[in-house]
């Protein structure tokens, strides 16, 4: 399955790295394929993926951002501490992120159906 063509033309295995790499691309795919599940499945699985990630990474910073804010007026050192936690979190969710994208696409791209946590078992379902 990962070696038939997919919707875009390329091989599902190209197709399901490129989805990960490129979200447009995803959406795409989600839209148009209709026989190669496997790359559908990864397409459905980043944009679910990219979504949840950026929401993550959106709320956790306005939340923090709001916090530092209401201690950092209060207390300028526990103020700057917080903001210094704050950019830590939101650097391992960055890189976390950013580590799961690759492992997804490297694992896409040699043909394993490796399924994310949380974004893996709603994709296997809406395929």
């Amino acid at each position: 399955m990962q070696n038939q063509k997919s919707a875009l033309g390329l091989d599902g295995n190209v197709t399901a790295l490129i989805v990960y790499i490129i979200g447009i691309v995803a959406l795409v795919e989600i839209f148009i394929e209709k026989e190669n599940r496997f790359a559908k499945f990864h397409a459905i699985q980043a944009v679910l993926f990219h979504v949840v990630f950026w929401v993550s990474f959106i709320v956790v910073w306005i939340i923090g951002g709001i916090l530092v804010l209401a201690i950092g007026a209060a207390s300028s050192s526990l103020g700057w501490i917080l903001g210094l936690l704050l950019t830590l979190v939101l650097l391992v969710i960055f890189f976390g992120g950013l580590a799961a994208l690759i492992y997804a696409a490297i694992k896409a791209f040699q043909g394993n159906m490796v399924k994310l946590p949380i974004v893996g078992n709603m994709a296997e379902k809406w395929t």
